[in-house]
């Protein structure tokens, strides 16, 4: 017997209710290789990423036109990461949004990290324009 409550299907087990997924599990993320590095990070130091000094990171900070804005591309990253299961370290004041990227499941950059740092980029620009 199943139970669907807020669009997720449930099984009962001996008197309580368990999640039930039939999603697959995800991918384990692996570091980028010398040759992706290369060709994913170089468009992205374009956009004025930067990598961490002592750590396999990489950087950027965005300036919006006021907290708004920088509160509303939060947002909009806070929902994507959770779709990725993959969550920016960052520090916001005011207009200033401070982003670190790295993966810690394999210590260091992997494709997760390039994907939401394009997808930031992209968000930035979306934001800005509406202005």
């Amino acid at each position: 017997m199943t139970a669907v409550f807020f669009n997720r299907t449930w099984k009962p087990i001996v008197g309580c209710v368990v999640k039930y997924s039939t999603k697959r599990t995800r991918k384990m993320p692996r570091l980028l290789t010398k040759e992706e590095r290369e060709e994913l990070l170089q468009p992205l130091f374009s956009n004025q990423w930067s990598l961490v000094k002592d750590r396999d990171a990489i950087y950027k900070e965005f300036l919006f036109s006021d907290f708004i804005q920088a509160f509303g591309f939060m947002t909009q990253v806070a929902l994507k990461s959770e779709k990725m299961n993959h969550h920016p370290e960052w520090f916001n004041v005011y207009n200033k949004v401070q982003v670190t990227l790295s993966t810690h499941d394999v210590s260091g950059l992997s494709s997760n990290d390039v994907n939401l740092a394009t997808f930031l980029d992209k968000t930035e620009k979306t934001i800005k324009a509406s202005s």
